[in-house]
């Protein structure tokens, strides 16, 4: 039996074990807190810092595992270099999470290395840098920690007034111990979409159809798939997902985001080398294979015969509305009442004021209305956890 380690085990990694005990695997949760959303399903679960470089080895060297999966930003992640060299395979490679753990690696590599089409940005350690970056770039700009997730840390900036605010919650917010930012010019985007790609040891790369997702203040609230494209645009999005992922190395599932202008151009945003939050409207039968069975076979070296559209789908999370050191008392009884739909909760134990705790799938047959999908999706989210 194979053994996987579980680098953060949030909702993602709770529904990537499940695919993996379904299929007969033994599956070690690792995380900083106890309790946290994959350790509730795994085999075993580790409590430690993935910053904690001699812990995290500690970990490995206690369970032996075959194959390590990360599943967040903090890691330090030389020492994957060191587990992959001792013949531990790495999701997706050592080299593709040390890279997209840092904005500045995985975005210099995009524009400079592969000369994909990205928003003009620049990085900066002081305020002095970054004052004179955003009179480089203008206003409004996007400031972000160079490691970050869920939006932590971004802001959108409209002026000089703003600048300084900005800079230091970036820096204040920032994951891991990379202390610097990027600012980046604006895309006036007329939406964003999310390309599933997966990348095999023996067979092509391949996508999923894609999905179109809303963010607040950099953190996903509502995904929907498809995302409609034309053929031209999606070409596109194919061709930069695939170089990309080609040259970070390693096999699995990645979340690659994009910006579509007004104008309907395709901008490379930003990548993830794991299953993504937009993701989970998978969940809802809209692929024949979820995003999480997708990460697993490609983990694995399982063959992936197609992938294809079974149904339109929506998803929209489910928000902690307060601060408590419990779980809310969740109200399934409306979402329940509907046909094709379907109620996911993560398990996190504490809440947090806009805090994903769970998210609501629905789904309907080929060619249905999206957008009455979409309605009703974030109305039943609504309905979860009451005010």
């Amino acid at each position: 039996m194979k053994k996987i380690m579980l680098l953060g085990s949030g909702e993602l990694g709770k529904e990537f074990t499940i695919a993996a005990k379904r299929a007969g695997l033994y599956v070690v949760a690792c995380d900083k807190y106890d309790n946290a959303p994959a350790m509730q399903v795994a085999d075993e679960r580790e409590i430690f810092s993935m910053l904690d470089g001699d812990a995290l080895t500690m970990a490995v060297r206690k369970h032996r595992p075959d194959i390590i999966v990360p599943e967040i930003e903090a890691i330090r992640t030389e020492r994957l270099f060191d587990f992959e060299r001792q013949g531990i395979q790495v999701v997706p490679s050592a080299r593709a999470v040390n890279y997209t753990m840092n904005r500045r690696a995985i975005r210099d590599l995009a524009s400079r290395e592969l000369g994909l089409r990205t928003a003009k940005y620049f990085y900066a350690k002081t305020f002095d840098e970054f004052k004179t970056a955003a009179d480089a770039i203008g206003f409004p700009c996007v400031v972000k920690p160079l490691m970050s997730s869920s939006g932590h840390g971004q802001s959108y900036v409209r002026n000089d007034d703003e600048l300084e605010a900005a800079f230091h919650e970036a820096m204040e917010e920032g994951r891991g111990d990379v202390r610097e930012v990027i600012i980046e010019e604006f895309i006036d985007f007329d939406s964003e979409f999310t390309l599933l790609t997966v990348t095999q040891k023996d067979g092509p790369t391949l996508f999923c159809p894609p999905i179109g997702h809303i963010q607040k203040g950099g953190d996903y609230r509502e995904s929907w798939q498809p995302y409609h494209i034309s053929d031209e645009a999606l070409k596109q999005a194919r061709h930069m997902a695939a170089e990309v992922t080609k040259a970070l190395t390693g096999y699995g599932l990645w979340g690659v985001e994009f910006f579509m202008t007004k104008q309907g151009e395709v901008i490379f945003s930003e990548l993830s080398p794991r299953p993504h939050d937009t993701g989970m409207v998978t969940l809802g039968h809209t692929t024949n294979l979820s995003e999480f069975e997708l990460h697993l076979r490609a983990v694995m070296g399982w063959p992936i015969p197609a992938i294809h559209l079974e149904h339109y789908g929506c998803s929209a999370v489910v928000l902690a509305k307060e601060e408590a050191d419990r779980e809310p008392d969740y109200q399934l009884m409306e979402a329940l009442k509907e046909d094709r739909t379907r109620v996911r909760v993560f398990g996190k134990p504490t809440q947090h004021v806009g805090r994903r705790m769970g998210v609501v799938l629905c789904y309907d047959e080929l060619g249905a209305d999206i957008n009455l999908l979409r309605d009703k999706a974030k109305r039943l989210a609504e309905t979860i956890i009451p005010d």
